[in-house]
């Protein structure tokens, strides 16, 4: 949750040097909730596209590798946000200050 908040901070960094105005503490919690939600969403979808897969036969399979394989597709999905995702969180977050009318 922390590399969230960092990388929303970061933005908001660079946005006060480009403009000269000061992030509002709205505007970073609604980039972070914006990327969290990406991040959900990828994570699905990379639960979804692995689940059909056959664990492998190396590490002796089972439920603990069940599980490992869903850790890491959530760090994949949080790694894939942070670095740009696929678009859905600048569409969030632009939706979640509209609706706040800021």
């Amino acid at each position: 949750m922390t590399d969230y908040l960092s990388h929303a901070t970061a933005a908001a960094t660079q946005a006060t040097q480009a403009t000269g105005k000061t992030a509002k503490p709205v505007d970073l919690k609604a980039k972070q909730t914006a990327e969290e939600f990406e991040a959900f969403f990828i994570s699905q979808m990379f639960n979804h596209m692995s689940s059909g897969l056959q664990p492998d036969k190396t590490f002796g399979g089972g439920e603990s590798e069940k599980v490992f394989r869903s850790m890491l597709n959530d760090e994949y999905a949080k790694s894939m946000s942070r670095q740009g995702g696929v678009g859905i969180a600048e569409m969030v977050y632009r939706e979640i200050l509209a609706l706040q009318e800021v």
